[in-house]
């Protein structure tokens, strides 16, 4: 079974997004999401290395509803920097030491700080323990660091790396 249904969750979770992306509840169309949410995984699962295993289920779902907000207050912070002018930015690069060990934990934090407005993941070091974020206005880098890893790093580490 597990040869022909590779990644059941992320089967259904396409199929799902495919429903979204399209606004039409039509036969053709769950036909057709349930066809790709099929074919992506089954197509890609030698490209997958380790068995994905998602240890807390409950965790994962308050860490896209932390995710969701997070995408809402910083475009809003980001149109508000905007406005204030460019000249009252503090950029900055910040290192953020991973206590993550597996690729695809590393993978989802880097894209969703990437995917958080006004931050933007720009090097993973090569030891796989260091990352490197950019944000576009900080006055305490240490808080923003703290920050990821409370908000993000943690939940991560929860739901893809601990044991129950």
């Amino acid at each position: 079974m597990r040869r022909l249904l590779p990644h059941p969750l992320l089967s259904v979770t396409l199929a799902f997004l495919w429903l979204l992306l399209v606004n039409q509840l039509s036969a053709g169309h769950v036909v057709l999401g349930a066809l790709l949410g099929w074919l992506i995984p089954f197509a890609t699962s030698r490209f997958w290395p380790e068995q994905i295993r998602i240890r807390h289920p409950l965790t994962l779902l308050r860490f896209l509803g932390v995710f969701v907000i997070d995408i809402v207050r910083g475009s809003f912070q980001v149109a508000y920097l905007i406005l204030r002018g460019p000249t009252r930015l503090r950029p900055v690069f910040v290192a953020v030491p991973l206590a993550l060990r597996s690729d695809l934990a590393i993978s989802l934090l880097a894209n969703t700080i990437s995917l958080t407005p006004g931050t933007v993941s720009a090097n993973l070091s090569a030891d796989k323990r260091t990352l490197i974020v950019h944000t576009l206005d900080t006055g305490d880098a240490a808080a923003l660091v703290a920050e990821i890893k409370q908000r993000y790093e943690t939940p991560l580490k929860k739901i893809f790396e601990q044991e129950d």
